[in-house]
């Protein structure tokens, strides 16, 4: 049995081949300013989607896409990459720093950074009345009702944690990424469908994924002990 395991690893990619801290660093910076851009039409796009009507195939598609982005679902897609790889437990590391790690970093920013309506609660303000002030926890307004969910619109979170699974996932197997990625982008179009996030702090989510997870394939000992990690040879089994 042993010979088979290590058979099949011989077959597995390299790890990190697919992207470099570089190709991450320009796609967050490039997605920052479009998240920028895209404050122009935040509301247009949220008065818009809260008026479709979808056909039901397509509403259930969009809305089990969520599990890609949720973190209590992605532990599912960790727990499963762990149990059907050769290597084991070994991918799972990389897979929770990319996902969780931005997920975490996004509601962090949540919570010191810049506090946001969602769209169901903000179709009819203007774009400026969207946003609640800087430093929710130290400086919320106590008219505005208590700080949680309905202002925590900026950035997404599922959308950081999909693009973060999305490369993670890609980074231990490239032949999936246009899969990958089509699943997260699917799972930040249910955002903007189910009215919790503008098209701007999807892309702003996106963009601190790809932040977060520049780190694990930049050249640092985090990379080198994640590439040595996946790369370590399987003991003997009897």
């Amino acid at each position: 049995m042993a010979g088979d395991r290590r058979a099949s690893e011989a077959t597995l990619p390299s790890p990190a081949a697919p992207w470099t801290a570089r190709q991450l660093l320009a796609a967050a910076a490039v997605l920052a300013l479009l998240a920028i851009a895209a404050l122009a039409i935040d509301l247009p796009v949220a008065r818009w989607v809260s008026g479709l009507k979808l056909p039901g195939d397509v509403r259930r598609l969009i809305a089990l896409a969520e599990v890609f982005g949720w973190g209590g679902s992605v532990a599912i897609f960790i727990l499963t990459a762990a149990t059907l790889d050769p290597r084991g437990w070994r991918v799972a590391p990389r897979l929770m720093l990319c996902a969780w790690g931005a997920g975490l970093t996004a509601d962090g920013l949540k919570l010191i950074g810049l506090a946001r309506w969602r769209p169901s609660a903000a179709l009819a303000a203007n774009l400026t009345e969207t946003f609640a002030g800087w430093l929710p926890l130290l400086r919320h307004d106590p008219a505005l009702g208590p700080y949680g969910y309905l202002l925590q619109s900026f950035p997404s979170g599922h959308a950081a944690t999909a693009t973060g699974l999305a490369i993670g996932l890609s980074t231990l197997y490239p032949r999936g990424r246009w899969l990958f990625f089509a699943c997260a982008g699917l799972a930040c179009l249910q955002r903007v469908q189910a009215l919790a996030h503008f098209p701007s702090d999807i892309l702003a989510g996106a963009g601190l994924g790809c932040l977060i997870s520049a780190i694990c394939v930049a050249k640092s000992p985090l990379q080198k002990w994640l590439t040595r990690l996946e790369s370590t040879d399987f003991k003997s089994e009897t």
